[in-house]
């Protein structure tokens, strides 16, 4: 299991992830699922991952493929825009699935996969795509400032009351980390070290990447500041009328 999020922001985009791959009680692993690809001044495109293993990294194995192909074929370098490099990830995840789904069906194995793509190409806006296993995608609307994917739902409800088009991107990591917090709390599945990338608006670069590990200051203080804010904002909720006078 793992968990995602991304976010479409006034002043750019925040990404965060967590590492931890399970298969199984005794066999859990660390492995990143962000990815970065740029050209400082021109382009940065980030990517992130959930879903088996294989299948997401046999993806992202025929994207640098593509990259570092002579023939000048089209790739997340050469591509002209944010809706072109979300085809061509769309068209690796189908190339996978024709090669690769019918024997892992066989073995009763899911093709199972879906990623996240953001970034900014000189010319155009920031933009942001979730991708599904069948390669089709969405795009980020204006009034769409989050996608997750993986173990999205201990997540969701702080970012749907916290965050907004309008939040700073300081304000849009903080929300993210706690919101990925919430889910290592409740998902043993999920699990640290975390990959942060930040991408400024109109720099064409990464902003900041940083691995965060229990080590971490900021991360261990804001873990426990978050959940005292929690129990004192419960201690001062009123108690309803009904527990303070029972109906007869």
């Amino acid at each position: 299991m793992t968990y995602c999020v991304a976010m479409l922001l006034d002043t750019g985009l925040v990404f965060l992830s967590d590492s931890r791959t399970s298969a199984g009680v005794d066999q859990i692993s660390t492995f990143r699922k962000t990815m970065v690809f740029q050209k400082p001044g021109e382009r940065v495109l980030v990517l992130q991952s959930a879903g088996n293993l294989a299948v997401t990294q046999a993806v992202t194995s025929l994207l640098q493929e593509r990259m570092d192909a002579p023939d000048g074929a089209a790739s997340l370098l050469t591509c002209a825009s944010l809706f072109e490099a979300a085809r061509l990830v769309g068209e690796a995840l189908r190339e996978v699935h024709r090669r690769d789904s019918a024997a892992l069906k066989e073995f009763g194995v899911e093709f199972n996969a879906s990623l996240i793509l953001g970034g900014q190409i000189r010319g155009e806006g920031p933009r942001l795509f979730s991708l599904y296993a069948a390669g089709n995608f969405i795009e980020a609307t204006p009034e769409t400032t989050y996608f997750q994917i993986g173990e999205s739902k201990y997540g969701k409800p702080i970012l749907d009351r916290v965050i907004r088009r309008s939040s700073s991107l300081s304000e849009g990591a903080k929300c993210a980390l706690v919101s990925m917090d919430s889910t290592i709390r409740s998902n043993l599945a999920v699990g640290l070290p975390l990959d942060l990338v930040m991408v400024k608006r109109d720099q064409f670069a990464v902003a900041r990447h940083a691995s965060l590990d229990a080590d971490n200051g900021y991360l261990r203080s804001l873990r426990s500041l978050w959940s005292e804010a929690l129990r004192e904002a419960f201690a001062r909720l009123p108690e309803p009328d009904w527990l303070r006078n029972p109906p007869l």
